[in-house]
């Protein structure tokens, strides 16, 4: 399956299915490295809110985690600093494949998503 802008060179990893705490929230955590998401591949469930925490293992190299899907309600840019940690919440509504990925880039270089730092939220 590819997916995204880059679909020519972006596969989702194994999809981890995100368990349902007992309060109703959906935690996940993902590790953002050197241009990859891990894990790339989430899936939840439509209606329930959604914590992701996203933990920079980099030292120097700052990214994000952009998802925009305006048509559906998802919009999320959350900048994570070089070895910081930072929560996205997002309550999904629609069941679907939505690309996330980091649009970081030092010019002229290819962006950090050209590099492959992409993932996928699947929404069922």
């Amino acid at each position: 399956m590819s997916v995204g802008r880059a679909a020519d060179t972006f596969v989702p990893g194994p999809p981890i299915v995100v368990s349902i705490s007992p309060d109703g929230v959906q935690r996940a955590t993902v590790i953002l490295d050197s241009y990859s998401y891990s894990p790339n591949h989430l899936v939840v469930e439509s209606g329930k809110p959604v914590e992701l925490t996203l933990t920079s293992h980099t030292t120097l190299i700052p990214h994000n985690f952009v998802m925009q899907e305006l048509s559906v309600g998802l919009s999320i840019e959350q900048d994570v600093g070089a070895g910081k940690t930072v929560t996205a919440k997002l309550v999904p509504t629609h069941p679907g494949l939505f690309p996330f990925f980091c649009d970081k880039r030092l010019w002229p270089m290819p962006s950090h998503r050209d590099k492959g730092m992409e993932g996928l939220l699947e929404v069922r």
